[in-house]
This record gives C-alpha cells, structure tokens and sequence, in this order.
C-alpha cells in the first residue's frame, strides 16, 4: 500500500534476481474471495476490488483490472507509485512485454497462476521463473495467519445427493477418458463433492482445501485434519482418505505412470509442473465438477426457490423503509447497507451476505463494483438514483438481487427514465429469452443490450454469471457474456440477469433477478428448448420507468411478475409495508 511496501518487494526481487514479478489477485485455488492470509494485492497496493492484478518492475509498476473496477482503483492507488490500467486494454503481459528489460527474468508464484494464464506470459516473449517462495511473503511481515474454521457436514436435506454418488458420476467420464485421476483445487467443487462446508474465506461456505479424485471415486482429502472434527470425519465416509496439505506434493509423486487430469484454466500450473517432474502424464480437461454441480437438482432447485422467497421478504421491508427514509436525506449508504443486513438477520436459515453489499448512492453507483468505506460514505439525498447490490447465503440457497432505486419526492428526469427503461428492456429479453439447448451465454447477451445499443449506449459488464448452491455466488462455468467459454446453459443452472448502464459521475443503473434454467414446453419444437423460471421477488421501481417506450408484451411481463411478487411476498409483510407492496407491485400505467 505504501512507499515502503513497494521498496521492500523491489529489494527481495533484486535478492532472488528477479527483474519483475507479478502480484495476481488470487489464492491459491484462484479464487475470488480469499483469506486475509492471501491478500497479497491489496496489502502491496491499497486496491480492494475482487478481480485484479500488479507487475513490479524495478523502475515502474502498473495495476490492473477490469471496468468493473476501474474508478475504484483510481480511487485506492497512488499514481506516484502505480500506472493504473484496464486489464483488457492493456493487458498486463503486453505491458510487460514493453517495459521489461530485454531477456528480463520476471518471477510468478506457480501456486498463484494457471496453465493458461502463464502461457499469455510466455506468448509474449517474456522469461517466466517460477519462485520457490512468494517475494510479497517474504517482506509481509504482519500477515495474517491462514484460516481454521472447521469443514462441517452440508446434509442432503440441501444437497439432494449423496457423496457417493457423485464421486460416482464424476468418476465414470474419468474412467471413459482413460484418465487415472483428477485434480481439484476450486473448493466449490470439493465442497459439492464431498457435501462439505466452511467458514474459512468470506462470503462463501468454503473449506479451503486441495483434493484427488480416482477413477474408482475414491478421494484424497488435503486439508489441515485439525479443520475436520469426528462429526465431518464420519461424513466422508471410509472412501475419503484426509491428509494434512503438506502430503498433497508427495501424494502427486506417487501418480508417476498414471494420466491425471488438470484443469488448465482453473488450477494453479503448479500442480501439472509436479505431476510431470514425477512422471506422470497430465491430460488438459475442465475440472470434473464445474458442470455437474451448475446443474442443480430437484432438491436444490427447491430449496432456491424457498430462499429467494425468505429473501424477498427481507428486501421487500427494507424497499418499504427505504421509501420512508430516503426523501430525508437522514440516511447513509452504509446505514441503508446495515438496515438490509439487519432486515436479512431476521430470516430463517440466514448464514450471512453472498458478497459486500454495494451501497451506491449518486456517483458512487456509477462505480459497478463500488464499495462503501468511512471514508467514501455519503448521504443518500432526496431526487437523485440510489443503487442496491446485495445478496444473502442460506443453507438451502444463495441470493443476489440489484434494485435502482429514484430517492424523491420529485419525478425522476426523462433522460433517467429513458435509461432505466432500456436496461429494463433488456433485463425482460432475457427473463423471457426461449432457445435451442446448445445455445451458450455468448449467444444471449446481445438481447440484453439492444435497447441501449439503439441508443447508442452500453455497459462494461457481462449480463450474467453462474450462482452456487449455497456456495459461491459467482459460479462458472456458464455466464451471459460476449466473453463467455463457449459452454451451453443445461437446465439446472441458475444465472443472474443483471444489464445496466452507468454515467460517471453521475448515477449508475442496474436491474438484477436470479433465473433458473428449465425445458421450455413446445410442443411443436423438434429439438430441446430451454426458457428461464425467475427466482428473485421484488418489485422494481416503477418511477424510473417510461412505459410509453416498452412494448405491450414488455409491459405485460412486468405486471405478472409484479402481481406474483404481490401474491408471493405480500403475507410475509406488516400491514403497512404490504400496502406500499401493493402500491409499488400496480400495473404500469399506459398513459
């Protein structure tokens, strides 16, 4: 974060000849939220964001990430110390292609990168060394110590399978490969694998941990066995062995001979370095658990059902205050943030948030990823968009619902209004989206974006991405993006819905549901169709809607998803918030 930071990881890059070295955002499992033990790019340069990315060199040093985050990183990074820089237009191994030196030697954790991640490095014409021990680790001299929250039992009355009969089905297409074994490092496979949980990084249930699955389904367990109590030891049952992670390096070498998958884009190249010094053969493949456990099962498909309507009534309150307390300008981003929160803590089965609640009020909302601080937070003043990002984690679900909401009294402008109801367009294109089984996110997120591409308007964001299972909120390996892996949506998968647009400076606009893929019921179709179920109940704000410029189909849409949310939300409400629910769940007025 400081000179001094900067100055110590130049020193020990000079100590191990090192001419730059790169600071990714991620841990060790890649992951999007860490441990504070794994903070490595937010203790060197201040920027918090979940996605991003820093190369020292000895004479300069640039920060990268993505638009998500682009005014937040300029907000949390000295320029004297950092170029701050778009990820994908200026990607990091280009910049370092131009202001390395020649032949320069520049470092990377291996434990920190994936196969394909280096491999944009060495495409460049860079000299990667892989280091024996993190630079940023050793001059972090108050680091954190790693997490020891216990793996605890996620029962089938949520999983709605068993272990083994997982393990079952993720051994078969092993087996078919001729594939001995497969590595897994994301701790939401293991976690769905294994019908285990955790409390180790926040926001997410996870167990940090490494695993081994062999093509008879047996498993090998790599986590500190303090984390697995008698209760949990008995859970995995005898056909999981548990080792301490320090057994994982000789447990690879025990594979030489034997083929063994490796995620090339998920896991750290570490894995396949050591597999091939002992000898083994590693077969590139997709981590045997991403699309099985995207695919929700009946049970799970319930229990988001049950928790997106808990939830509803949570967010459904806090609209109703919301309405009372926003005109008076009395209110925070971090009180209104803290009032959802509070809201939500009254739910059954609550287990915290699925990510920090983004709070935007103004300008701040036009910063897609924003996050309030002491020292960021303002008031949320009357006549002006405030935004609300936010989620919650059940044991029978996660949620994430985006509501843009008008503050009052006075009407919102026309040029706002025109906005909010091109966002609203896309956002009903595709809740109400019908497509041949095959079709991927790629192939849908143009319908979110036209009414604002007639306009000459867009946004810096994919339109959606996967969600867990009580487990991550952010889940591949589909999502509604023009940059998506060409991976089909299978019914099962719950995708968020999210277009937006954003002013800076001025306001941000986003209007999120959670969607459940499901066969679409045509009868004439000769071949499989699939159609979204809308998970998510609550009302948007019909103020900031012109319904003179949507359709009659959209405005019909948007009145039976207003009369179910009514119908849904409306018995779990106080007698008071149940009439502003009725009031903001009318039909659109035509005039």
């Amino acid at each position: 974060m400081s000179l001094s930071a900067l100055s110590a990881l130049r020193q020990e890059l000079a100590r191990q000849g090192l001419d730059g070295f790169i600071v990714p955002r991620a841990d060790e499992h890649l992951g999007e939220y860490v441990p504070p033990a794994a903070e490595r790019l937010a203790w060197l340069t201040g920027f918090t964001g979940s996605a991003g990315l820093a190369v020292v060199l000895a004479g300069t040093a640039a920060v990268f990430t993505d638009g998500r985050y682009v005014l937040q990183l300029a907000e949390q990074t000295d320029p004297d110390l950092w170029q701050r820089l778009h990820i994908t237009e200026q990607p990091p191994p280009s910049w370092l292609a131009q202001h390395a030196p020649k032949a320069g030697r520049i470092g990377y954790d291996p434990l920190l990168i994936s196969e394909d991640g280096l491999a944009r490095y060495t495409d460049a014409g860079l000299t990667m060394v892989a280091v024996d021990r993190n630079p940023v680790d050793a001059v972090w001299t108050d680091r954190p110590p790693p997490p020891r929250a216990p793996a605890l039992p996620h029962p089938l009355t949520y999983a709605g399978r068993s272990s083994e009969d997982k393990r079952a089905d993720v051994a078969k297409p092993l087996r078919e490969a001729k594939q001995d074994a497969a590595v897994l490092t994301d701790p939401a496979s293991i976690a769905w694998l294994l019908n285990i949980r955790g409390n180790d990084v926040p926001f997410t249930p996870f167990a940090l941990s490494f695993a081994l699955i062999h093509a008879d389904g047996a498993t090998d367990l790599f986590i500190d066995p303090a984390k697995v109590p008698p209760e949990t030891r008995a859970w995995l049952g005898n056909k999981v062995a548990v080792a301490d992670r320090d057994a994982l390096l000789p447990a690879l070498r025990t594979l030489a001979g034997k083929t063994v998958r490796v995620d090339p884009a998920g896991s750290p190249v570490w894995f396949a370095q050591q597999l091939l010094k002992a000898g083994a053969v590693v077969a590139s493949g997709s981590d045997p658990c991403l699309l099985p456990k995207a695919c929700k099962n009946e049970t799970e498909q319930r229990g988001a059902r049950a928790a997106h309507l808990r939830d509803a009534a949570a967010v459904c309150r806090f609209l109703h205050w919301l309405s009372i307390a926003a005109p008076t300008g009395q209110q925070t981003e971090m009180s209104a943030a803290d009032t959802l929160l509070a809201f939500r803590q009254q739910i059954e089965g609550f287990r915290g948030e699925s990510f920090p609640a983004i709070s935007g009020a103004g300008e701040h909302g036009a910063i897609i990823h924003y996050r309030v601080t002491e020292e960021s937070n303002r008031s949320i003043n009357p006549n002006e968009v405030y935004l609300i990002d936010s989620g919650a984690q059940y044991p029978d679900g996660t949620t994430d619902i985006t509501r843009t909401v008008w503050t009052g009294p006075r009407n919102a402008p026309d040029a706002l209004r025109d906005r909010v109801t091109r966002v609203m367009q896309g956002h009903i294109a595709i809740a109400t989206a019908v497509f041949p089984k095959g079709v991927g996110g790629a192939h849908l997120d143009a319908f979110a974006r036209r009414a604002l591409w007639r306009a000459g308007l867009d946004y810096d964001h994919g339109t959606g991405h996967g969600v867990g299972s009580y487990l991550s909120v952010h889940e591949g390996p589909v999502s509604i993006s023009r940059l998506a892996r060409p991976v089909p949506i299978e019914a099962g998968m719950i995708l968020s819905n999210e277009p937006g647009f954003y002013l800076p400076n001025q306001y941000g606009i986003r209007l999120e549901n959670l969607l459940l893929a499901q066969p679409a019921d045509l009868p004439d179709a000769d071949k499989p169709f699939l159609c979204f179920e809308t998970l998510t109940l609550a009302p948007f704000d019909r103020r900031l809607l012109n319904p003179a410029l949507m359709t009659v189909e959209e405005r019909e849409w948007l009145d039976a998803y207003h009369a179910r949310v009514l119908l849904a939300v409306g018995p779990a409400l106080e007698p008071a918030e149940r009439e502003w629910l009725t009031a903001a769940c009318a039909p659109l007025a035509r005039g």
